[in-house]
């Protein structure tokens, strides 16, 4: 079997990976864990600032002491895990500093140890991936100076900045701004010149989070905005490029099936006669089309008279 693969021939992922960001009490935790069926690794013990009407019987909590845990539980908790579509990493920070410490124990990283750091955080996600499992790690918000502006970004350490952003499909700012006097919760998604940003999965640049907590800490909607607004929308796309796989290979197979039906000269000019409709699928259909029935040709022995514009 061939390495190389038409668009058609691609298994599209079902899941997400993203990392939310922001200034401490924008709710990053509580909003990450309004994704499908979470489990929450907790390794900045910020659990206990999440109110407990978000934390019912569908969120799994581990509170995790040391990467050696996490390894444990990818090696041998798979199961525990299975129940779950979402792995919330709160913080994606200092999940890293746990990787460096099971790393380089006391001492500070050399320059030798970063690919085996960012190794085991490419690891982490390709296992949880290959679970088809959702990832949606949580940072906070460090700066970064650009000339005279000043940018927000999340606050991961330089050595391991692009190996995370490189395996993310979202990467989405949360902040408060203030619309016609009110202040309301928004997060961005496309890069800006103010913050960090990745979109490939065709997200709103930017969107209003609703606040479903009252005064009184009591909550007043359902927390599943990841879920209803990105992890669907999502869905919905793949459900669209899936259905235009299937179609794009139901023609292709409606070929094979002409071409191989022809066994003579008055099958082939048949099929001819009737090869522009295919137009209407693109190029890369008409290609395929003329490269079979050319070979189907070749080995009936048919010619073709550019007079009559006939194969005899």
């Amino acid at each position: 079997m061939s390495l190389i693969k038409k668009s058609n021939q691609l298994s599209i992922p079902r899941n997400i990976k993203g990392l939310i960001y922001g200034q401490a009490g924008m709710g990053k935790t509580t909003l990450a864990l309004s994704s499908p069926k979470p489990l929450l690794l907790d390794f900045d013990n910020g659990v206990k600032r999440v109110n407990n009407a978000h934390l019912g019987d569908n969120v799994g909590i581990v509170q995790v002491n040391n990467w050696l845990e996490v390894l444990t539980l990818l090696n041998r908790g798979r199961e525990a895990i299975n129940e779950y579509e979402t792995i919330v990493v709160d913080t994606v920070g200092k999940m890293m500093d746990f990787i460096i410490s099971y790393r380089c124990g006391n001492r500070s990283p050399k320059i030798q140890d970063w690919s085996n750091i960012n190794n085991d955080f490419k690891m982490f996600c390709a296992t949880l991936s290959s679970m088809n499992k959702n990832i949606l790690f949580v940072a906070h918000r460090d700066t970064r100076k650009e000339g005279d502006d000043t940018v927000f970004i999340p606050a991961l350490r330089e050595k391991n900045f692009s190996a995370i952003v490189t395996e993310l499909d979202i990467l989405g700012y949360l902040e408060m701004r203030s619309e016609n006097g009110v202040q309301i919760r928004t997060i961005t998604f496309d890069p800006t010149s103010r913050s960090e940003g990745k979109n490939t999965c065709q997200l709103p640049s930017i969107m209003s989070v609703p606040n479903i907590i009252d005064a009184n800490g009591q909550p007043t909607g359902k927390n599943d905005f990841i879920e209803s607004q990105i992890i669907n929308r999502y869905m919905n796309m793949i459900a669209v490029k899936e259905q235009a796989i299937k179609s794009y290979n139901a023609v292709l197979d409606e070929i094979k099936d002409s071409v191989e039906q022809i066994t003579d000269a008055e099958g082939a000019n048949h099929f001819i006669s009737n090869i522009a409709a295919y137009k209407e699928h693109g190029n890369s259909v008409m290609m395929f089309a003329r490269d079979i029935f050319s070979k189907k040709m070749s080995e009936l022995k048919l010619k073709y008279n550019k007079t009559t514009k006939q194969y005899e």
